[in-house]
């Protein structure tokens, strides 16, 4: 998970042009979700629950700095006790992300929602990331996972994508004039590339099956069908006396 070194990371000018886009997603994502607990799993320096309206926020990680301490793939809430979950570049950096997952769905509310933000390999940060490697520390020594993959392993716990978006279309360069000189590309990769951003973001909603009550084809109306035989016949009497009248 991500240490406190780490950290020190979105502090750098790309991380900062990371964090402004993705707190203003994070903004956006919570502010119409309402409920009573909302909970941010990792990241615990970044308020991304900051724009929510739900009462009880928590932030929760493996380090001391969260309000919670405890594994993402052993979430310390009851079942079904949460409407609103992030999870910010938390399935990247856990050795068992589709725990980590069924985890959500297991502590989230029926209806809830859960908001992640994951690195993309198939962009220039992925490129970045498969040319050098984990050396160059965080976010570089994550195991980037493919949206097509995360959305798979959701589709299998009931958790139904109902949005999506990406940002970060600039090469990863730390380096705070060329981020600038290439910032036409986020207008231009949203338009032209539209999968190939570094970053993507995911919002699900629990669904809960109910029970579907399947009509049988009956060709007669079905009042007449559960009347009796005796009874079919006084209203059939019933029907030829209104008719001589």
């Amino acid at each position: 998970m991500l240490s406190k070194l780490d950290a020190g990371w979105f502090e750098t000018p790309l991380g900062r042009h990371l964090l402004f886009r993705e707190q203003r997603y994070f903004d956006g994502a919570v502010s119409d979700v309402f409920g009573f607990n909302a909970v941010q799993v990792g990241l615990p320096q970044i308020e991304f629950l900051r724009n929510s309206r739900i009462p009880l926020r928590v932030t929760c990680a493996v380090e001391a700095d969260g309000q919670v301490r405890a594994d993402p793939m052993f979430l310390p809430f009851e079942c079904q006790s949460l409407d609103l979950l992030l999870l910010p570049h938390v399935l990247e950096f856990s050795s068992n992300p589709h725990q980590v997952l069924r985890e959500a769905e297991r502590v989230l509310r029926p209806e809830g929602r859960l908001v992640l933000a994951g690195f993309n390999p198939r962009s220039l940060w992925g490129l970045a990331r498969r040319l050098q490697g984990g050396e160059r520390g965080y976010p570089w020594n994550g195991s980037f996972l493919n949206i097509s993959r995360v959305k798979d392993w959701m589709a299998l716990l009931g958790l139904e994508v109902a949005a999506g978006s990406m940002c970060c279309y600039r090469p990863p360069v730390n380096c705070e004039n060329w981020l600038r000189r290439l910032r036409f590309m986020e207008p231009a990769g949203d338009r032209w590339w539209a999968m190939g951003g570094g970053v993507y973001f995911l919002q699900a909603v629990k669904r809960v099956q109910g029970m579907n009550i399947i009509q049988p084809q009956w060709t007669t109306p079905v009042a007449q069908r559960l009347l009796s035989p005796a009874a079919k016949v006084v209203n059939l009497k019933q029907y030829r006396v209104r008719r001589e009248r």
